[in-house]
């Protein structure tokens, strides 16, 4: 599809960029450059150069052949038609290619009104200043475009700049040799109107009025520029010609050479016509939809932006003072009971860590969950999916109080998930991936929102830990600038839909609403987050509960990561549709949670990588200094959100001068896993679960820790 949209486009560029020339003006050839003979004259204007030597073709006394260039027009070319059409006159029209193409039914109202026609090239570029190859491209795409419109070939030719023989260059005399050669008439004029260069109808009339009892070739133009001084000149001329015994009539006739102006063309040479009058069709109609999209996507892009940091704004006020009236309940509550002699008691937490294959990273895992400043019971249930690493063995072996091991089968980490759960006796459930590695106080953090009767669940704040290559980098940007604004604006608009899998805390009666975690979708995290919502809870993002994770550290994993993640949230996204109708929590993740995800984790992708070659096609048929500006405020807009999103999660600025090469090189992969994923959804092929290779990033080093 991208090459078909680049082939349309490049077509599309070549057609446009020639149609900003059509106004210049005719070139003149300096005198000692100019060839000679009497078939040069500047009184012949149809000369046949098939021969050894030039050949002029006289034109029949009282005989005005008209000739306009550089059409069709949408605009005045009809004009023109009407205009000899009451006047009972018929002229040559030398058209262009691709203007062929963008307009046949005008040119079939030419041929059908006994007009005639001549190739003035496919996009009047200058002849002589061609290679060979591009020569021929011109001939043969103006004759497919002629052939496709009206069935026939022309074998007249007006060479674009040119005008009385006498301005040929001997540049032009080597092309028009070759183009006698290859059987074309080469039409000039002698009495060239110049009615390009802003003369009035009067001015028009008198360069065309030919010698008395003379014929004459004359020369204008329907389209490049506004013709409405042409039209007018046009009725004048046969006005006044016509009264003094003058006629008017095509090239052909006027050098009595019809038989020669015209050739029939084979059904198959008719085909290739009409496919080339499509692509060019296709090519405007496409160029015409992405700017369109383009301004849309530049727009919702910057407005993402915007809102984005807007709602960060306002979720960390609100964190902050979240966080001062927790101190002082706590406070408070501590003095009370202290008054009563009696311990301040915090509610017990359960933590379930499903593990397949995680003897790379699970004994860091479970350590750091113990290891918690948390002052409250806390127990730790780990249910090994039916791993082959010795990973149950490895946790055993720790012998860490509070820590109990689960074997089964493998049956899936939805499976895994309700099978700890089901162990479990506290009525606050955190659930950690068997790759993620806890700071002392994020246990503390994440239980404090539980405080609210109203919280059903607490997003934490995902870190990469393992940042330190470029491919990490980007995934550590993503995560901070993607991620984590978004959860502060979910947030802040009550339509949280994913609390990830590494790092989430859950109320068990809200788990037991949703009868606990399905495995109807591949992101079980998404799926349940949104039940939860549908149900009535609410959803929060803590963002000072912060886990370590361990990101794919080569491409392929990332790639089966995502695409994971992708499929599983659109499976997740259809599931739960029907949210967009209902009311209360659920009309809020259905309006603007699924709207949202639609929009910009779907959307946007999908179309980013036709917007991107579209930018790739501004810059090269275009105006490259706009599109590249356009660019570099995009960038510079994201460059200001990723350094606010780093400030708020007291991050250090200097992975920031990965965004540029994160855009252009990690962003296009992303696209192409949204593609697959929504390829893959739409045509029904079901995906497996794809297991990720441990690489153990804190089996021997633990992550920075910032909030303390």
């Amino acid at each position: 599809m991208m090459a078909t949209l680049a082939a349309v486009l490049v077509v599309q560029g070549y057609v446009d960029r020639s149609w900003d020339e059509l106004s210049a003006p005719t070139r003149r050839a300096p005198a000692d450059d100019r060839p000679s003979g009497p078939a040069l004259a500047d009184d012949a204007a149809l000369i046949d150069f098939s021969g050894s030597e030039p050949s002029a073709v006289r034109i029949q006394e009282r005989t005005i052949a008209l000739t306009f260039d550089d059409g069709p027009d949408p605009t005045w070319t009809p004009q023109i038609l009407d205009v000899l059409r009451r006047h009972d006159a018929h002229a040559t029209f030398f058209v262009l290619g691709s203007k062929v193409a963008a307009h046949p039914l005008l040119v079939r109202r030419i041929v059908a009104e006994g007009h005639e026609l001549g190739s003035h090239t496919y996009t009047h570029s200058n002849l002589a200043d061609l290679p060979r190859w591009r020569r021929t491209v011109e001939l043969s795409l103006a004759q497919k475009a002629i052939a496709g419109a009206t069935g026939r070939h022309t074998r007249l030719i007006r060479m674009p700049y040119s005008s009385v023989p006498s301005a040929l260059t001997t540049d032009d005399y080597g092309v028009a040799r070759q183009l006698g050669r290859e059987g074309y008439l080469v039409v000039f004029a002698n009495r060239d109107t110049r009615d390009w260069s802003g003369r009035t109808p009067e001015q028009i009339v008198a360069a065309a009025m030919p010698r008395p009892d003379e014929g004459a070739v004359v020369l204008l133009h329907d389209s490049g520029g506004d013709r409405r001084a042409t039209v007018q000149a046009l009725d004048r001329l046969l006005t006044t010609l016509a009264a003094k015994g003058y006629r008017f009539t095509t090239v052909s006739e006027a050098g009595q050479l019809p038989s020669q102006a015209v050739a029939p063309v084979s059904p198959a040479e008719q085909l290739s016509g009409a496919v080339l009058i499509a692509t060019q069709l296709l090519g405007r109609a496409t160029a015409t939809a992405l700017t369109v999209a383009l301004s849309i996507a530049g727009l919702l892009t910057v407005a993402r932006v915007l809102i984005l940091m807007v709602f960060a704004g306002i979720h960390s006020r609100r964190a902050r003072g979240t966080r001062l009236r927790w101190r002082r309940r706590l406070a408070r509550a501590a003095r009370m009971a202290h008054q009563a002699g009696m311990s301040l008691s915090y509610p017990g937490v359960s933590i379930v860590v499903p593990a397949y294959n995680e003897a790379a990273g699970i004994a860091a895992t479970v350590r750091s969950l113990v290891d918690t400043t948390y002052p409250g019971p806390i127990e730790v249930v780990v249910v090994d999916d039916g791993s082959t690493d010795g990973t149950s063995q490895i946790v055993a072996n720790l012998r860490l109080p509070g820590v109990t091991v689960i074997r089964q089968p493998n049956s899936g980490k939805p499976a895994a998930l309700n099978t700890g759960i089901s162990r479990t006796r506290y009525d606050i459930v955190v659930l950690v991936d068997g790759d993620t590695v806890f700071e002392p106080r994020t246990l503390e953090r994440l239980v404090r929102a539980f405080s609210d009767p109203r919280v059903g669940a607490v997003s934490g704040n995902t870190k990469i830990g393992n940042r330190r290559g470029l491919l990490g980098r980007w995934q550590h940007l993503e995560y901070v600038i993607g991620f984590n604004l978004d959860r502060r604006m979910f947030d802040v608009c009550g339509c949280m839909p994913t609390v990830p899998g590494a790092i989430g805390a859950f109320r068990r009666q809200a788990l037991a609403s949703v009868g606990w975690v399905s495995d109807d979708t591949l992101a079980e995290d998404t799926d349940l987050t949104m039940a939860i919502c549908r149900a009535g809870w609410r959803v929060v993002y803590e963002e000072q509960a912060r886990a370590w994770t361990e990101a794919p550290s080569s491409l392929r994993q990332l790639w089966r990561q995502r695409y994971r993640w992708c499929y599983g949230t659109l499976q997740a996204m259809w599931k739960h549709r029907h949210a967009i109708v209902e009311r209360g929590g659920a009309g809020k993740l259905g309006r603007r949670g699924l709207t949202y995800l639609a929009v910009f984790q779907i959307g946007l992708p999908l179309l980013a990588p036709a917007v991107d070659l579209f930018a790739v096609y501004g810059v090269v048929f275009g105006e490259p200094v706009r599109v590249l500006a356009v660019w570099f405020a995009f960038l510079l807009a994201q460059l200001v959100a990723g350094a606010y999103a780093l400030r708020l999660d007291r991050e250090r600025l200097g992975a920031l001068w990965t965004l540029p090469l994160q855009q252009l090189v990690y962003r296009q992969l992303m696209y192409l896993v949204v593609i697959q994923s929504v390829v893959t959804a739409l045509v029904g092929v079901p995906l497996r679960w794809h297991t990720m290779r441990r690489e153990g990033t804190f089996a021997s080093r633990t992550p920075p820790l910032v909030f303390r």
